[in-house]
């Protein structure tokens, strides 16, 4: 024993700080949010200490990713509810002109099945390049990463075209494209995205019973009665 090696223990990735008060913020926030309810954290993530970084970064990265998939999760709501009732675009998504996701009684999660593996990864190759530059773009200029100070939710814009090649001659933004947030006050800004944030923790729980219900038939109390769907829901390439 005396001739073994010390053991080292690897750091844990992440820690949560149980019973620590949460930074006033989100405390504020929090009732902004939801007076009636207010702050509500049983996980304890917001005192939380993720890979290390500290709170300020973790709550960055939380918050980031909470409107985030809020903003996904509206649009797959509404686009789930279009698609069922056979709603789709009025012309060919394809060049050979063979949309088999347009086949009649097809359900969303059924008409994902239905294309090609090349469209599903053209598709995931897209959303990549959004996760790309959200990332590297969130650090470029003036801009701050939302784990280092930086507005959560914040997509950044893509800068002049000399300063990263292949990009648009002058600003391009994604997330305002016609530019109808420029002129909106500071205090317009604040009240759309506790709005936004509401509306998208709403569309996340309402998405996931649109799939859970058409997975495991009767499983959402009160909710609409949906054709049953035989597939995998969590495989994005089956």
């Amino acid at each position: 024993m005396g001739f073994a090696p010390a053991t080292v223990s690897a750091p844990a990735a992440s820690s949560v700080r149980m019973g620590v008060e949460p930074p006033a913020a989100l405390s504020t926030l929090a009732k902004d949010l939801n007076p009636v309810i207010g702050y509500w954290d049983p996980l304890g993530l917001g005192t939380a200490d993720f890979w290390s970084q500290g709170n300020d970064a973790t709550v960055g990265f939380l918050r980031h990713a909470e409107i985030k998939h809020g903003r996904v999760a509206m649009a797959a709501f509404v686009g789930y509810i279009a698609q069922y009732n056979g709603l789709h675009f009025g012309f060919p998504m394809s060049l050979s002109g063979n949309d088999p996701q347009y086949a009649a009684g097809l359900t969303p999660p059924e008409q994902w099945d239905a294309l090609p593996m090349q469209a599903k990864f053209q598709i995931l190759a897209f959303i990549g390049f959004l996760e790309f530059w959200g990332e590297l773009g969130a650090s470029i200029g003036d801009n701050s990463h939302y784990m280092r100070g930086g507005k959560p939710g914040a997509y950044p814009e893509f800068p002049e075209k000399n300063v990263i090649p292949f990009t648009p001659a002058g600003v391009l933004s994604l997330y305002d494209p016609f530019g109808f947030s420029k002129s909106k006050s500071d205090e317009a800004k604040a009240k759309g995205l506790l709005t936004e944030i509401n509306n998208g923790r709403l569309a996340m729980i309402g998405i996931m019973g649109f799939l859970a219900e058409q997975k495991v038939p009767g499983s959402v109390p009160f909710g609409p009665k949906l054709s049953a769907y035989a597939g995998e829901v969590m495989a994005p390439l089956m």
